[in-house]
């Protein structure tokens, strides 16, 4: 598992977030105090408050690929 913190303020960027994610086969989540979410859920994703940075967490070891397009996103 790999994990990355993340700032997604405007909706653009949750639709973007959302696009790269939903292109990997693995599960990815976000999670934000409590609270877990499906990194591939643009609804998931906008119940969470995301005026604060939030961790993505991958679950693959082979995921540099993607953690190199999240950088854009990195809090």
């Amino acid at each position: 598992m790999k994990s990355i913190t993340i700032s997604l303020e405007m909706a653009s960027s949750v639709k973007e977030f959302v696009n790269i994610t939903q292109s990997y086969d693995y599960e990815i989540v976000i999670k934000s105090g409590h609270y877990v979410v499906d990194a591939k859920s643009i609804l998931g994703i906008f119940s969470l408050d995301t005026s604060k940075p939030v961790t993505v967490e991958i679950y693959s070891d082979h995921c540099e690929d993607l953690l190199a397009k999240l950088s854009k996103f990195a809090a």
